[in-house]
């Protein structure tokens, strides 16, 4: 998942002259490799973390987007057309992911971007595709304000960037899920909360904590952690002296896997639960002690018990990937062929060609999107989001994380 030859579009120069179709370049050379004769190129932009700690994720982002591609150009998806991409690496960086959103907007061939990994990058992100009616669906996402609106948790729900897309559920829905499954499931009933002071991690974690009070429980205490820290001792030491039966985190693995650590060396031998944020195999490797019985939720059924993902699981390991698809890859699949699927509408719209407002077409046709995905059915309410609300919890045994329960989710 670490990384794959990045395919970049380049404009093709036939006879000195150059011959564009709209928002597509159109392509009449025949070389190896490239576009059948006489096809116009679109291209479907990436943005994830594909350097720093959370590449395991972004590469699983990049590499299933270019499985997506590959699959429609080797199936003729969309007749007269010849997908690509363009993958840029924001580092888990909000203004990094701006940057990008500038630079994929400019290049008019992009009809569609998928990404980006963080719900605080993908803020940064929002108001340059919408301005540009550029189709932007995250196969991660989560927090609800990003569709939603500002003022979502006052029931005042109002849809900010006709743009935005998701094939990730939202907070709402995996915070109260986590807070249900801690309660009623694992008994516990005294929890601390700790969050990394970012956009996901701190709503998630508020979501979480307001479920879990009104089902009956108590929370223990609160704190913050900083992104990049390495030393949460202090916290741990809160945790300890508090005496919680559970420690509920929202944030990334290397900062959860380090805290579960540092806690459970404070003598506390009690469970540390998070979202899809900690969700990694690398949580797991990051504590030095046996952590065994940590939770984590993640949005989705677990994709290798999934019979729609069969054909995803094999022709990702055929397409001879260095790196794993990781917890977003069948997402991030699906968000691709959402916007494949969205491009395909419009171009049989319009006589076999893609039309000079596409990038408008394609934002039309998205709400009308609907198939059976590697993820299961994709399609999208009136806000963007998924109508797929299944949620999985998972433990750590040993060194690897095992499906516990998953559930069609109902807020």
């Amino acid at each position: 998942m670490r990384h794959r030859s990045l395919l970049i579009l380049t404009t093709v120069i036939t006879t000195g002259a150059l011959t564009l179709t709209a928002c597509g370049s159109r392509d009449d050379s025949k070389g190896s490799g490239g576009n059948d004769g006489g096809k116009t190129t679109v291209v479907i932009g990436v943005d994830a973390p594909l350097t720093g700690s959370l590449s395991a994720l972004g590469q699983g982002i990049k590499n299933s987007v270019d499985l997506a591609v590959n699959t429609a150009n080797k199936n003729n998806e969309v007749p007269g057309v010849e997908f690509k991409i363009e993958a840029l690496d924001d580092q888990a960086v909000p203004a990094s992911g701006q940057a990008n959103a500038t630079k994929l907007v400019g290049n008019k061939d992009v009809l569609g971007v998928v990404g980006p990994l963080n719900s605080g990058v993908s803020q940064s992100m929002q108001g340059v595709f919408n301005t540009a009616n550029l189709t932007q669906v995250s196969p991660a996402n989560t927090n609800p304000a990003l569709s939603q609106g500002d003022n979502w948790g006052k029931g005042e729900k109002k849809r900010t960037f006709a743009t935005y897309f998701r094939t990730a559920t939202t907070d709402v829905v995996q915070g109260k899920f986590a807070a249900q499954y801690l309660y009623n499931d694992a008994k516990k009933k005294k929890v601390f909360v700790v969050d990394d002071k970012q956009t996901y991690g701190a709503g998630l974690a508020s979501i979480f904590a307001k479920e879990f009070e009104r089902l009956g429980g108590t929370i223990a205490g609160t704190d913050h952690v900083t992104v990049k820290e390495t030393d949460f001792s202090s916290t741990a030491d809160k945790v300890k002296a508090s005496g919680a039966d559970s420690v509920y985190f929202g944030g990334q693995y290397p900062e959860g896997g380090l805290l579960s650590d540092q806690i459970k060396k404070t003598g506390a031998k009690i469970p540390t639960m998070g979202g899809d944020g900690i969700y990694d195999p690398a949580f797991i490797k990051a504590s030095g002690v046996a952590n065994d019985g940590d939770l984590a939720t993640s949005v989705g059924y677990p994709v290798e018990k999934l019979p729609t993902a069969k054909k995803f699981i094999a022709d990702y390991k055929a397409g001879g990937y260095k790196d794993p698809y990781a917890a977003y890859g069948g997402y991030s699949y699906d968000a691709a062929w959402s916007i494949i699927q969205a491009v395909k509408a419009v171009v049989a719209d319009n006589d076999g060609k893609v039309p000079a407002d596409a990038r408008k077409k394609v934002v039309e046709a998205m709400s009308k999107v609907s198939f059976d995905g590697v993820t299961g059915k994709v399609s999208f309410d009136e806000f963007g989001d998924t109508t797929n609300k299944q949620l999985t919890v998972y433990s750590v045994k040993g060194a690897d994380w095992t499906d516990v329960k998953s559930a069609t989710f109902e807020d």
